[in-house]
């Protein structure tokens, strides 16, 4: 593929290439884009020699010489092509364009857009009017109403992923305004707030009858997280089909949809509405409905074709550090990968999502079943080429990378969509370590029922 309004390709990183240039570039494009380090103007891979040196230096120069900041809305990975090792580059479009070199300022020396295949730079009326236009209630401006604010469970959660926070963390972290004060970012990552989220639970098809109301909350917004994503863990009930041949078991939830909808709620939700996302159980179905309506530059369509635009860029980043977010823009694609378009509902305040439930219903030939997007048999997944193969492969612990490289697959998060989510879905597959989901030591092998489909015992 070859250079495109999304795509852009470098031989080498310089300390003459303005790599600069092209992130600011993307950061002020509405549907953002991809920069690749190691492959030519004509799409050939060349490589990149030092890749984890080059990805610190690229780290660096956009933290430094990137304004506003940027933290938050790109992503940096390695990747294999064409037996190199390359490196990808994912900027998202920032909301609070116009992003300008430091040393230059908000001015056509600063200041770029991306136009076609390349980054031009943009004219003074166009920066005015998109400064003019910035959004104001970004949380990292807002003051906490708080300033004695402390931190032990952020820190906790940092050194559980070998990351440790020093004394200048908070400015480091995005924590601070201008000023010096704690924002609201601190506030909802304090060990102690007034932010509390809630899981109902109903037992009519309205909102008539509550069974259950508990709130999670009151504390670090990340350990709230794990508590809701425990709750429905808890919830998310299995359903059986049984036929003569097998027992095949369903959440009533799709596990990898339902994580990326409570995520992406919580981190992109509009907290200078000061109302947090809420979680209500039916029998039928599982509502998420979260405060803010898309931004003003995106529009259904994008945000349906994985266009990503984080709301919350400060809370983003953190997500990622924690490991409880994968990579920019990966969540609203594993929903639609599950339920569709459909499952979305947008007003002028809020985006609500629901998941119907899987009921078990009788088939006519007296067997149970419950809905399923992937129908596992004696065929297996007839539609995915080569999947047997990798099953095969699975009887042994492996990790993404060697499942990539067995399968003879470049594209990470591709790879995931198409064989790990279904295979975990199906019951195939499991985690090494399924409380961290995202984590570098993951590993996946057989269920005994993935076992008992290869007639390993």
């Amino acid at each position: 593929m070859g250079e495109n309004n999304r795509i852009e390709y470098k031989r080498e990183l310089t300390s003459e290439l303005d790599i600069e240039k092209e992130i600011i570039a993307f950061l002020n494009y509405k549907e953002g884009g991809y920069i690749y380090i190691g492959i030519d103007e004509n799409g050939v891979a060349i490589g990149v020699d030092d890749v984890d040196g080059c990805m610190l230096k690229l780290k660096d120069r956009i933290k430094h010489n990137i304004s506003p900041s940027a933290m938050g809305l790109f992503d940096i990975v390695e990747e294999k092509r064409e037996g190199h090792s390359i490196i990808k580059i994912t900027v998202a479009s920032g909301i609070e364009k116009p992003y300008f070199k430091t040393k230059y300022g908000m001015t056509p020396r600063g200041t770029y857009l991306r136009v076609g295949t390349s980054a031009e730079p943009m004219p003074q009326d166009q920066i005015d009017r998109l400064f003019a236009m910035r959004t104001r209630n970004s949380i990292g401006r807002i003051v906490s109403n708080r300033q004695d604010l402390n931190f032990e469970q952020l820190r906790i959660y940092y050194d559980e992923h070998g990351k440790r926070l020093n004394d200048n963390f908070k400015r480091t972290l995005e924590l601070l305004t201008e000023d010096g004060k704690h924002n609201y970012v601190a506030y909802l990552l304090a060990d102690e707030n007034g932010n509390s989220i809630k899981v109902a639970k109903y037992s009519s098809l309205d909102r008539c009858d509550l069974v259950e109301n508990n709130e999670y909350g009151y504390c670090s917004l990340i350990k709230a997280t794990k508590s809701v994503l425990a709750k429905l863990d808890i919830e998310n009930k299995v359903t059986a089909t049984i036929t003569p041949m097998e027992r095949i078991e369903t959440p009533l939830w799709n596990k990898v949809a339902l994580r990326e909808a409570v995520i992406n709620a919580i981190v992109h939700n509009d907290y200078s509405f000061e109302v947090p996302p809420k979680f209500e159980i039916f029998p039928d179905r599982l509502e998420i409905t979260s405060a803010g309506r898309l931004p003003e530059s995106l529009s259904r369509e994008e945000f349906f074709n994985g266009i990503s635009i984080p709301r919350n860029k400060e809370l983003m980043r953190i997500y990622r550090d924690v490991e409880l977010v994968e990579s920019l823009g990966s969540g609203i694609p594993r929903i639609l990968h599950a339920y569709g378009e459909e499952c979305f509902m947008f007003t002028d305040n809020f985006i609500r999502i629901t998941f119907p439930a899987n009921v078990c219903v009788n088939d006519h030939d007296g067997t149970k079943s419950a809905p399923s997007r992937h129908q596992v048999g004696t065929k297996l997944f007839p539609d995915i080429e080569n999947i047997d193969k990798l099953i095969v492969f699975c009887i042994e612990k492996r990790s993404v990378t060697e499942m990539l490289s067995f399968m003879n697959f470049s594209d990470r998060t591709k790879f995931r969509k198409k064989f790990i989510y279904p295979l975990l879905e199906a019951g195939i597959l499991q985690m090494t370590h399924p409380e961290k989901p995202n984590s570098n030591a993951q590993r996946y092998f057989l269920t005994p029922y993935g076992l008992n489909i290869i007639g390993e015992k």
